[in-house]
């Protein structure tokens, strides 16, 4: 019996992911959390692992680029129904992001799942 084959949650851009490891080189191992605060809270945020805490009610969405992504649960109820790609754009944006200090910033970018994708769902799992 073969292992089911998911529709993943989140994904990267090929910017995003040469940013990744341009950061992972200087940073160690990373992780993405997005949150629903004001501002940029709603925008990803990428931090060296250990330097934020995930809580108890974040879910993790799965991986990009080889780091763990979290939304925290209030925000997920917004967006569980769409497909999240994260990409990368000049311009400063606020918080303790690892690659404001390069003049840049990630950002979501999403599409609603297909019915296909919508059946095929990896689940999530609390942070």
């Amino acid at each position: 019996m073969s292992e089911k084959e998911y529709s993943e949650r989140v994904d990267v851009t090929e910017a995003a992911a040469k940013v990744i490891d341009q950061l992972r080189e200087k940073h160690g191992e990373l992780m993405f959390h997005q949150s629903g605060g004001c501002c940029d809270g709603s925008a990803p945020m990428c931090f060296a692992v250990g330097d934020f805490m995930v809580g108890s009610r974040d879910v993790k969405l799965g991986q990009v680029h080889g780091c763990d992504f979290y939304m925290a649960a209030d925000q997920f109820e917004f967006w569980q129904n769409t497909h999240l790609t994260i990409d990368v754009a000049e311009g400063r944006g606020a918080g303790f992001s690892l690659e404001i200090p390069l003049g840049l910033r990630f950002m979501t970018v999403s599409r609603l799942y297909t019915d296909e994708e919508l059946e095929n769902l990896r689940p999530v799992e609390q942070g």
